[in-house]
């Protein structure tokens, strides 16, 4: 699935469009490396997504199409999450 589409259908970005202009700026990392919005991601990437004043560090644990609000959570695992200066 591409990046920008798993970020709207897992509900981090609430905007596909939000989530292809945080990308294009190079604000989104997976596995380390920087991510275009076209780029794939699949089950066990991690992604480092800096946004605002915040970092946010997920580990992709479902890839799915098309997700229930309630059930876009259990898409993904926090593992950190920090402020910014």
């Amino acid at each position: 699935m591409r990046l920008d589409k798993f970020l709207k259908v897992s509900r981090i970005f609430k905007r596909r469009t939000i989530a292809k202009e945080v990308s294009k700026n190079h604000r989104i990392t997976i596995n380390g490396m920087s991510a275009k919005p076209s780029s794939e991601v699949k089950v066990d990437d991690v992604l480092v997504i800096t946004y605002g004043n915040k970092e946010l560090t997920i580990s992709i644990k479902e890839v799915n199409e098309y997700v229930r609000k309630d059930m876009s959570e259990f898409m993904y695992e926090i593992i950190n999450e920090r402020k910014l200066n």
